[in-house]
């Protein structure tokens, strides 16, 4: 008789599987049927019933719906020593071929649609074209000998066209493509990402393309900030009134979390028995109050058109704003004591694990550590997030929140990098050369900053990147990113202009209805349907990709009916 135990990283053997006796038979042995892990390497480990003997180990990563046989086999009796060999019955499909598939199929519309604008720069198909679609118009238009349609005379001849076409040039197409990129990204990897592991969030440390979304979204907000309460100052509002709309917006989304995008608004608005408090729209809606209140109070006036005299020119876009730096790097004091220094009923000083299985089954009720521990303290077990990823792997069975209490702290930081990146598109406008110089070295700066908090690895670093704690060096790790990313949508779609953003900034333009849409309607036809076979990655892809690209077509729609949805 043998027993069968799993084993993860840094974690606790798990009991799989009891092999019976085979009772000296060879034509029946004893056999057990079992189901492990695909994601991670695995050890198996072979103990014999009597004195839990180790009989044999096995290091070995399994492949998605393979079949396997691990055969045991007794060499010596009176040694008591065994064979273990792994058998390979059916070999593990490929699981990455619908996502080729998928791609094709993206690509293939992509090129039907770049081809198709390249025809309707030609005078005779776009005529041609104007003429089906609507064929009085254009008959008028040829009547009055006024030639084929132009949409810029048509613009300037309307006010209110005329008006909207000027303020859409005077926008940064690329900042709403950034965010609609963030934000689609966001829906799919909600929505199931296609069963894929790297579609969700990482159990702890590490990161995943899940894991990446929420803090550029963050990121953009803060660079919207910058740019939006600079306009609004330019045009004469008065800083209360300016304040008025900061306080408002963010209880919106606050209320929006709670009362709206909350798993269980379905038992109605009053259920605060189980109510989750902290969420995605509640954490937007306080990160901006902060930020939007500590530029608005800070701000020099000025400042952005370069009149203040500097003592380090290189260094404008920061100097003038030294008391939000201060602000700043005082609430990092903040986190980092109260994330090393509390003292949490149980877990060591300091600890930033998973609890549960995790660290050999050491700390299994210090998930997060003092981040875990103030949430409990503060909302309570009832109101914080009951399922959090770390419990799949690591078995946690205390709950813990992603969007709690001390990881905004870091959200603040993440957005205030935000406001640092709107600040340089204010003070060097128009200087294309220095906005995406800046962007790079902010971008080198803040990995710099990651590599030296992590020592270049995922587990054996001072603070590990971490979603779930949004430890300090995942804020400085996913900024370093979108610098990155920002830079190059920046030269693509403002500077070179080879790019319209297109599709991602319509979900851009109307990002907080496409995010709270997705939530709400997302257990609804034509977002989700029953499917034939729940284990496959080709059916839960074609869902996702289905219900994501419905909203980029409704954002589409939106935007072409001049809707949009703003808080």
């Amino acid at each position: 008789m043998s027993s069968l135990h799993p084993l993860l990283p840094q974690c606790l053997y798990q009991f799989l599987a009891f092999v019976p006796p085979s009772n000296g038979s060879r034509s029946k042995p004893g056999t057990a049927a079992v189901t492990v892990d695909t994601q991670h390497p695995l050890t198996l480990l072979l103990n014999g019933s009597v004195g839990d003997r180790e009989l044999c180990k096995i290091q070995y990563h399994f492949g998605e719906f393979g079949n396997y046989s691990l055969v045991v086999k007794t060499l010596s009796t009176s040694t008591k020593t065994v064979s273990c060999d792994l058998v390979v019955n059916e070999g593990p499909i490929n699981s990455y071929l619908p996502i080729l598939f998928a791609f094709l199929v993206y690509m293939g519309i992509l090129a039907i649609l770049i081809v198709g604008r390249l025809f309707m720069k030609i005078d005779p198909v776009r005529n041609w074209v104007y003429k089906k679609l609507n064929p009085r118009e254009t008959d008028r238009l040829i009547n009055s000998e006024l030639g084929s349609p132009n949409t810029t005379d048509s613009a300037s001849s309307d006010p209110t066209l005329r008006l909207w076409s000027t303020a859409s040039r005077q926008r940064l197409r690329s900042l709403d493509t950034f965010r609609g990129l963030s934000l689609i990204i966001m829906v799919f990897v909600n929505y199931g990402g296609g069963k894929y592991w790297f579609f969700k969030h990482e159990s702890w440390n590490g990161l995943t393309v899940a894991d990446l979304v929420f803090p550029w979204f963050v990121f953009i907000m803060g660079t919207s900030i910058s740019l939006s309460l600079s306009s609004m100052l330019r045009w004469g509002s008065s800083k209360g009134r300016v304040l008025g709309k900061i306080l408002w917006r963010s209880f919106l989304l606050i209320l929006l979390g709670i009362i709206v995008v909350n798993p269980n608004y379905c038992l109605g608005p009053l259920s605060w028995d189980d109510l989750r408090i902290p969420g995605v729209l509640q954490r937007l809606g306080f990160t901006y109050l902060v930020v939007a209140a500590l530029e608005l109070v800070f701000t020099r006036a000025g400042a952005e058109s370069g009149t203040l005299e500097m003592p380090c020119p290189a260094l404008q876009d920061i100097l003038p704003y030294w008391p939000q730096w201060i602000f700043i790097l005082m609430l990092e004091a903040v986190w980092l004591c109260l994330t090393f220094l509390l003292p949490v009923p149980g877990c060591p000083r300091g600890y930033l694990g998973p609890g549960g299985i995790g660290d050999f089954g050491k700390y299994p009720n210090c998930t997060g550590g003092a981040a875990g521990y103030i949430d409990r303290l503060l909302l309570g077990e009832k109101h914080i997030y009951q399922h959090p990823s770390s419990s799949v792997i690591y078995q946690t069975t205390m709950p813990y929140d992603p969007e709690g209490i001390l990881g905004t702290i870091n959200t603040i930081f993440m957005a205030f990098l935000g406001l640092q990146a709107g600040k340089i598109i204010l003070f060097y406008k128009d200087q294309h050369k220095q906005v995406m110089t800046r962007f790079f070295i902010w971008s080198i700066a803040m990995g710099i900053i990651s590599a030296i908090l992590t020592k270049c690895s995922k587990e054996e670093g001072f603070i590990p990147i971490n979603k779930n704690l949004w430890s300090i060096s995942y804020v400085t790790t996913m900024s370093c990113f979108a610098f990155i990313l920002l830079l190059l949508i920046y030269y693509l779609v403002d500077v070179k202009r080879l790019w319209s953003g297109a599709p991602f900034f319509y979900p851009g333009m109307n990002s907080i209805l496409v995010y709270t849409g997705h939530e709400v309607f997302e257990n609804y036809f034509p977002f989700k349907w029953k499917m034939q076979d729940s284990q496959s990655h080709a059916e839960h892809l074609t869902q996702n990709l289905t219900a994501t690209t419905l909203w980029v077509i409704i954002s589409y729609l939106l935007y072409r009916k001049r809707i949009f949805w703003k808080i």
